[in-house]
């Protein structure tokens, strides 16, 4: 797919990140990306205190999952916080679980995510915080497809459901065609 499709889909050869180690689970396990190499991954990037952004972004995965398992093969859905100060491996798993128990929450400190979020050109920061200590961090809304060799292949921006399950299974395709 070219740049500025239609679909909401951007075909991209960036390099992914394998950076920074990122937390996971109640057991706070180190995870990098590359460790989860093999199989396409969907990653997005954002929080568990989020009322705006997230929850359609999950529902969208949440619904590809659920509707496309059989085409996707083993591809992994990966979750990012952009906000490490509240977001513990566990606040993590809380949020998710409901979600997809499949689906894989990473959290650290803000400038380990920074320097991967820069790597898929994701940007966010912390907004202004209220007299309660409340806060939201903006982040964008695009959701990025790693291929097995973790290079990033495509940003979905606003795509339906079914463009993301047609770029990702031609993704996932690849991989049984090079093994």
């Amino acid at each position: 797919m070219g740049r500025g499709s239609a679909a909401g889909a951007h075909a991209a050869r960036k390099p992914a990140a394998r950076a920074a180690g990122l937390r996971a689970g109640a057991d706070s396990k180190t995870v990098r990306l590359s460790d989860l190499g093999g199989a396409p991954v969907l990653v997005f990037f954002g929080f568990a205190h989020c009322s705006t952004v997230c929850p359609m972004a999950l529902t969208k995965l949440r619904t590809l999952e659920q509707s496309y398992a059989r085409d996707l093969g083993k591809t992994r859905i990966v979750i990012i916080s952009v906000d490490g100060e509240r977001d513990t491996p566990e606040t993590m798993s809380g949020w998710l679980k409901p979600i997809s128990p499949t689906f894989v929450g990473l959290t650290g400190p803000t400038k380990d995510v920074h320097g991967i979020a820069s790597q898929f050109s994701a940007a966010f920061f912390k907004g202004t915080v209220q007299p309660a200590g409340d806060y939201q961090v903006e982040h964008n809304s695009q959701i990025f497809l790693l291929d097995a060799q973790g290079r990033l292949r495509a940003t979905f921006f606003d795509a339906p459901v079914e463009t993301i399950a047609q770029v990702t299974r031609s993704v996932a395709a690849t991989v049984v065609e090079t093994q």
